[in-house]
């Protein structure tokens, strides 16, 4: 039944970025909602080099038929020359049963982009 439903893991350089990005999505019912965990430290090799920042994880629950206009509208806003756009799937009768028919009421709603 849930099937269709995705957790999307992005990074940021900062929360003011996650939470533009993430109210962005959801006001343009891209999202169904946006989680925000600030003070990650990130190592990473980038052009060769390894680097360490701090950054912030947002989390954004979507159905899988937004993933892609999702992922194109997180480009459009990030600051990251190739920014962490990662779906995973929302494994069936996994989780609060109530939570997960809200997920996939508020993923119907139409578009506004």
């Amino acid at each position: 039944m849930y099937k269709n439903l995705r957790l999307l893991y992005i990074t940021t350089p900062n929360k003011e970025e996650a939470q533009k990005i993430g109210r962005s999505l959801v006001e343009e019912n891209l999202a169904a909602c946006a989680n925000i965990f600030d003070g990650m430290n990130s190592i990473y090799k980038w052009k060769g080099k390894v680097q360490e920042e701090n950054e912030c994880v947002l989390i954004v629950k979507t159905h899988y038929s937004r993933v892609k206009k999702v992922t194109r509208r997180v480009k459009e806003m990030h600051s990251y020359e190739v920014p962490a756009v990662v779906s995973l799937t929302i494994t069936e009768d996994e989780g609060n049963q109530e939570y997960l028919e809200w997920l996939e009421e508020c993923s119907k709603q139409p578009f506004e982009l």
